[in-house]
């Protein structure tokens, strides 16, 4: 054990110093962006793969030229800086040359989340205003559909072969020369511009498009590059969306900095997983927490091990997964972290710390000010003393986790760059924290801190509910539930019930063998204080998640529990035989009544 301790403090401290000197290269050559960068890169790896996707794989050097090709049309097309472009496309090797080009002219691409459609896909189109739309044949009819709802005279140019009344794309782009730009003939886009709009995921309303300047894709690329030490030996399993920062540019460009091939997959799937990855030869894999947890549920097979990852690197890796994960499957090193796409700090758990998200070294505390806010769950806001700051939390309590917003605009580094929606930006900044006038970004996280410096996560603002006038966290719940046998998958959430305070928790689970009613009862008794027990229980067929595989919960919590509304099975947690019965409607009636003493 002491071994493995030195271990991991010694990656730990290789990790951080590779990551300091990698970003420090941005500021020394300020010209330097992403779409040049991969110019460059193409002299350097030539011929070596660079993405490789069932379609296709392009090298270094014909990532550059595809690269260049899309900026040429986009000049012919007379885009200028400040022009912004949709991209509706799935996971393919034609996706990162395509934004990479036009975002050469500094053009801003918002990458749409595929899997909308109707009023959400038509609201994330036109809350960046783009000059034009690329969309894909396999999506051009969500497209389609939604064109009456579009500004009128927006053009639209598709990729791939369709029936559909939208212009060729590829043709266009094969007669284009693959030469580098001149300053001539369009000068270089500087690193404080936006690059990216890229979209939160709408689990509780619409999507909302952040902003991502080019100095912050260069900033997450060569950080997780040196985190990674990526080299032209490693290969990235990517079956994350390209749409998300996560999968189309953390995972794609510090991998392809390292002068390493990214495997580009167009879904993630648990009973090929292991072998895809044993056959594509990957060395990292790039996972959201959910993905583990499904390999984990997984039957066992003689592939398991047959791999030769040497790191994974993910958010969102629950503790009761994690270990299991890791000694199910052998894998080397797990690299934990906590960001979000529009966030101006991260957290790295380089030590390999199980259920952590990370931490910031004591020798980096000055330059990345994080603090956790004292929370008030009844008003879901920061509280504030009598003379009206905020005031930060001990260790080991938990509060809303907040970053600090540098004074100077001008500087670029912890900067929050916000949303097309300026309201929506206002609300993440929290203003007069500790003094007057300073600023800080809201993550809308909860989070805790142990005496070592280790964050964890508790929950999301407005998940956190009051019950019997104690706060309840539906992660912590949920870690609880999960753990349980035969339990695959779940949420909780509150619902309220007339006549009584705050919100009585429900979970909603999807089961497999193994599961049994009275199992998981007494599990949840015995994992749980009786406030935090949830009251109600739905047995889900399956459960509706994200592109980025966060669960859909808005839907059930609207449900709430009334039997006339759901037709999946509920059960009450009766607190007469102290066991799960069945919902129907007299219970339900007697419940909301008052009725039943609760």
């Amino acid at each position: 054990m002491t071994e493995l301790v030195a271990s991991n403090a010694k990656f730990a401290r290789q990790a951080w110093l590779r990551a300091l000197e990698r970003t420090a290269s941005i500021d020394r050559d300020p010209s330097m962006t992403l779409p040049s960068l991969m110019l460059r890169l193409g002299q350097q790896f030539g011929e070596a793969p660079a993405l490789e996707s069932p379609e296709a794989t392009l090298s270094y050097s014909q990532l550059a030229h595809r690269c260049n090709q899309y900026a040429r049309w986009g000049l012919e097309q007379g885009l200028r800086p400040g022009d912004v472009v949709s991209l509706l496309m799935p996971n393919c090797a034609e996706y990162l040359p395509t934004w990479l080009g036009l975002s050469r002219l500094g053009v801003a691409v918002a990458l749409a989340n595929t899997n909308l459609v109707g009023e959400s896909l038509a609201h994330c189109i036109k809350i960046v205003a783009p000059r034009l739309v690329i969309v894909s044949a396999e999506l051009g009819a969500s497209l389609a559909a939604i064109r009456a709802r579009l500004p009128a005279g927006l053009a639209v140019w598709m990729h791939g072969a369709s029936s559909l009344d939208m212009t060729a794309l590829a043709p266009e782009i094969a007669q284009q020369d693959g030469e580098p730009l001149l300053a001539s003939d369009c000068a270089a886009p500087s690193l404080d511009i936006t690059a990216l709009y890229i979209y939160t995921s709408g689990t509780t309303g619409l999507p909302k498009a952040a902003t991502v300047s080019h100095y912050r894709l260069m900033q997450w690329t060569h950080w997780f590059a040196g985190m990674l030490d990526t080299s032209p030996s490693d290969r990235m399993y990517d079956c994350l969306p390209l749409y998300h920062s996560v999968g189309g540019v953390v995972a794609t460009g510090a991998t392809l900095l390292g002068g390493g091939a990214v495997v580009i997959r167009p879904r993630f799937s648990a009973s090929d997983f292991w072998r895809d990855i044993r056959d594509s030869r990957c060395t990292l894999f790039q996972y959201i927490g959910e993905l583990c947890r499904y390999l984990v549920n997984s039957p066992p097979g003689p592939l398991d091990t047959t791999h030769s990852l040497r790191i994974a690197c993910g958010n969102g890796l629950r503790p009761e997964v994690w270990e299991a994960f890791q000694a199910r499957f052998r894998i080397p090193r797990i690299l934990e972290y906590y960001a979000s796409t529009e966030g101006n700090f991260s957290l790295y758990n380089c030590e390999g710390e199980v259920g952590s998200i990370g931490r910031t070294p004591p020798f980096l505390a000055a330059r990345l000010p994080v603090r956790l806010l004292k929370f008030d769950v009844e008003h879901g806001e920061p509280a504030r003393n009598a003379a009206g700051f905020c005031e930060a939390c001990a260790t080991g309590e938990v509060g809303e986790a907040v970053g600090q917003i540098p004074a100077n605009d001008s500087q670029l580094g912890g900067r929050f760059e916000g949303y097309a929606d300026r309201e929506a930006a206002a609300r993440k900044v929290l203003r007069d924290v500790f003094e007057k006038g300073d600023r800080w970004y809201r993550t809308g996280d909860l989070l805790r801190r142990d005496e070592r410096g280790f964050f964890y996560f508790v929950d999301r603002v407005g998940d956190t509910y009051r019950w019997k006038g104690e706060n309840v966290s539906t992660a912590e719940v949920l870690s609880v539930v999960t753990a349980a046998t035969g339990v695959l998958e779940g949420v909780v959430y509150g619902v309220a019930i007339p006549g009584t305070d705050g919100a009585a928790g429900m979970t909603a689970v999807v089961v497999g063998a193994g599961f049994d009613l009275a199992g998981l009862h007494e599990h949840i008794s015995q994992g749980l204080p009786p406030f935090a027990r949830p009251l109600f229980l739905r047995l889900l067929r399956s459960l509706d998640t994200t592109g980025t595989f966060k669960p859909m919960k808005q839907d059930l919590a609207r449900t709430g529990f009334d039997p006339a509304l759901i037709e999946d099975p509920l059960f009450f947690d009766d607190p007469r035989t102290r066991s799960y019965v069945a919902l129907d409607p007299e219970l339900h009636s007697r419940i909301i009544n008052g009725a039943l003493r609760l």
